[in-house]
């Protein structure tokens, strides 16, 4: 890309808003030009009103970064990354669509709207097509894209493979979700140390809901959701980052383990999201050994974007049963996020 594109990041000084930082550090593509958070750091330099958290050190050019108000007068760019909390992006987000801004949101407000994609490019890049739609729509010159709840991102790359290559018809998921999934302080260490809290408020309904979308098609002017049924029960440990989820699946028609591990190895994104910089390739890995994947090993795969399945084995009631991880940060939310804008940038729908 001749120019980079200006970019802003919204709520910047979260953990979610750290990892944009970070992934976005020197991307080929975009420019960030514009920090934003709360009412309280306006005007403070980046590196004064952000506490980093992540591993690493702040990049320099962030620190200096003078933080704006949250508001499409002081940011509105041609792709603007939010990583604002719902209650705030459902008013937020649409004014910056309005203004023109492309808006690649890790926020829930907007996931389950017919007319805005929950975006994997690697899993449905089609769906990008309903942005001119929701424009028509909404009156929007800009738009939004969302990507998927972070226990929700690996779940359906996997499915996917199996969708594809034999079709769904119930899955059952438990999920282990690390702790960097509920932000920054997140849960207090006496709650979580010597401990399992099995409830994530509004977890599980996304979990049963969200890949449907993902995996369903554009009808008319709205996403009509796939015609499986998800069962989730989920569950925070006392893992930094990466959740794992172990689902078993009743395929339509059945299969070994052998021909599902064929189906996740030969698994490949669209021809349109191949060659974008966060690609990863290939898309899943698929691990041999019977103890993994394991969070503190496998997180990082393909730079934190591929997803890592083990444990492909019969299951006595679906048919089959294997263990996905994914790392909820990176491919989970920010880096998803970036992964989305790279593919409307070369789809056309970003204003250079």
């Amino acid at each position: 890309m001749s120019s980079r594109i200006p970019v802003a990041v919204l709520a910047a000084t979260g953990s979610v808003g750290q990892r944009f930082i970070q992934l976005l550090d020197c991307h080929p593509y975009f420019k960030v030009v514009a920090l934003t958070a709360s009412d309280r750091t306006v005007g403070q330099k980046y590196g004064e009103a952000c506490h980093w958290i992540l591993p690493g050190d702040m990049p320099d050019w962030a620190r200096e970064m003078v933080i704006l108000p949250t508001a499409p007068e002081s940011a509105a760019l041609p792709l603007v990354f939010s990583a604002l909390p719902a209650d705030i992006a459902v008013d937020v987000e649409p004014a910056f669509a309005l203004a023109g801004s492309m808006v690649c949101s890790n926020a829930s407000a907007y996931r389950m709207a017919p007319d805005v994609s929950i975006l994997l490019p690697e899993v449905n890049a089609d769906q990008a097509g309903i942005i001119p739609i929701q424009q028509k729509k909404r009156g929007w010159s800009g738009g939004i894209i969302t990507n998927s709840n972070c226990t929700s991102t690996g779940v359906t790359v996997a499915l996917k493979a199996l969708q594809d290559a034999f079709g769904l018809s119930k899955v059952f998921a438990v999920s282990l979700q690390a702790l960097s999934g509920a932000g920054y302080p997140g849960v207090p260490s006496i709650d979580i140390i010597d401990n399992v809290i099995p409830f994530i408020k509004g977890e599980e309904e996304k979990v049963e809901s969200e890949p449907r979308k993902m995996l369903g098609k554009i009808v008319g002017e709205s996403i009509v959701p796939a015609d499986f049924i998800i069962s989730a029960h989920t569950n925070r440990v006392a893992v930094i980052d990466a959740h794992m989820v172990c689902l078993s699946v009743e395929l339509k028609n059945s299969s070994s383990p052998a021909e599902v591990v064929a189906a996740f190895r030969s698994y490949q994104a669209p021809e349109v999201s191949r060659d974008l910089p966060s690609s990863p390739n290939p898309v899943i890995v698929v691990r041999e050994e019977a103890d993994r994947p394991q969070p503190r090993l496998d997180r990082m795969t393909g730079k934190g974007m591929a997803t890592v399945v083990g444990r492909v084995r019969p299951d006595p009631i679906f048919g089959i049963k294997f263990v996905v991880l994914s790392h909820n940060t990176i491919r989970g939310a920010a880096g998803g996020s970036i992964y989305n804008a790279e593919l409307i940038v070369k789809l056309g729908y970003v204003k250079k």
